[in-house]
């Protein structure tokens, strides 16, 4: 006798037709039961007369709808994507379908097929890992078979996006992880903490203040780790921040940031990898972790509350913090390249505008006009339209480099220090001389605008 399995609406409807057949009970309580009219008691009654208990089933049960996928479809399907597409959205995997294989499939659709096999969408959300996860957890407790126990388990894997430990980097300056944090530091304002950690020794090389996650940060901390260590390899850094962002609807090259930093590791040849998963650069993601607990309560115990009271207790701290949880540095394993001197640091670390000479043999840059003066004191006159860079050195210092030659740049005051007519002197300032970068400087205006195009970000 086949059985009949019945849902939980179901039973209750069959369990009262069945009571009131059997008893000869009242119609109407029972409609009132059942919420239908006497009518609908008596269509039910003949129902269990003709059919038992089977009669009570929905008449589509074990039927799939007409428009419903067949099996072999979905095995092909999922077949597919994970040959072929693993890495694509389902949305745009939906479209990749239909173009190169001819399966027309909606993305919902394809997300529910996928879902079933607990196949993730590379840019699935964390509640929807979290939810699939505590699901996979669940059967792996039930499952009977070594076999299922370990798909399921292998399941759970793939779905935590686990990234595989690697070992640190074999030699000091090899790679250094550099990000910034924003947390409440300090004061009563939160701001910015720019770190450059090396994967080797676990030591901060560099850190740095500043209000936001700025290029200015990151300079400071590049000006440290030239002037305390030398030049490093190659710095590893996130793809979300100042490293690789160029803003919208502008073409002046200054906000465009990656071209700036990566110019600068470009003429100390060091690499510039960026990557958008934090796990990859795990070491500096502790270290925030670490500093976070420990740097604001030693700065509220020294009472710091500005960004230069912050920056100059970050020196002695830095050593410290190094001194218990980095490993000693081993200087014959160093990778580092000998500190260029201050000058060439001053010029690599710079920001760099492309700008065009006015009617007024002058260049406008920050808002402000400037002349161009050459090693003598002279003004130098370029027609109208010349193209050059102007470059801010590190130190502050403003150039103009066009044509392969050098000029510093002064500024020209809304309004005259003296005047000619009633102001007398009696001798005239002689031309004051000025300390020009020789002709080797690092922003020449072709090996710029040939980086600038041809750059392609990690």
């Amino acid at each position: 006798m086949k059985k009949v399995i019945l849902t939980m609406n179901e039973q209750e409807k069959y369990d009262i037709i069945k009571s009131l057949v059997d008893h000869d009970g009242n119609k109407n309580r029972a409609a009132l039961k059942l919420n239908c009219t006497v009518r609908n008691v008596n269509r039910l009654i003949k129902k269990y007369h003709t059919h038992g208990k089977e009669g009570f089933t929905h008449g589509n049960k074990g039927r799939k709808p007409i428009h419903t996928l067949a099996d072999k479809l979905k095995v092909d399907i999922i077949t597919i994507y994970n040959n072929k597409y693993w890495d694509a959205t389902f949305s745009y995997a939906c479209e990749l379908l239909a173009l190169h294989d001819k399966i027309q499939v909606s993305a919902s659709t394809l997300t529910k097929i996928l879902y079933d096999e607990y196949i993730l969408s590379p840019r699935s959300t964390k509640k929807t890992r979290k939810r699939i996860k505590k699901e996979l957890l669940h059967m792996e407790n039930i499952a009977t078979s070594k076999n299922e126990k370990e798909r399921i388990h292998a399941n759970i894997v793939a779905i935590e996006d686990a990234h595989s430990r690697r070992p640190r980097c074999a030699h000091f300056g090899e790679m250094l992880q550099m990000d910034a944090s924003i947390h409440l530091w300090f004061g009563d304002t939160k701001s910015q903490l720019h770190i450059a950690i090396d994967d080797s020794t676990g030591a901060i090389v560099g850190a740095y203040f500043d209000e936001q996650e700025t290029l200015n940060g990151y300079y400071n901390v590049f000006y440290q780790i030239l002037t305390e260590y030398g030049v490093p390899a190659m710095f590893y850094t996130d793809r979300r921040t100042v490293f690789d962002y160029k803003r919208k609807n502008t073409n002046k090259v200054e906000q465009d940031t990656f071209t700036q930093f990566g110019y600068a590791c470009h003429q100390l040849g060091v690499e510039l990898k960026v990557t958008s998963v934090a796990q990859a650069k795990g070491r500096v993601e502790r270290a925030f972790q670490t500093l976070q607990q420990r740097l604001p309560i030693a700065m509220r115990l020294e009472g710091i509350n500005t960004l230069s009271e912050a920056n100059a207790f970050l020196n002695s701290y830095i050593k410290e913090h190094n001194a218990k949880f980095a490993l000693p540095i081993n200087n014959t394993k160093s990778v580092f390249i000998t500190q260029p001197n201050c000058e060439t640091i001053h010029q690599t670390l710079a920001v760099i505008a492309q700008r065009v000479v006015d009617t007024g043999h002058c260049i406008k840059f920050e808002k402000n006009y400037y002349k161009t003066m050459d090693a003598r004191g002279l003004q130098v006159h370029y027609h109208q339209g010349t193209q050059g860079l102007v470059i801010k050195t590190f130190n502050g210092q403003l150039l103009f480099s066009t044509n392969d030659k050098v000029y510093e740049l002064e500024r020209i005051p809304v309004h005259e220090k003296k005047s000619r007519n009633f102001d007398f002197e009696e001798t005239k300032e002689k031309p004051k001389r000025r300390n020009i970068p020789s002709a080797k400087h690092p922003w020449r205006n072709s090996n710029f605008l040939k980086y600038k195009d041809n750059k392609i970000p990690a």
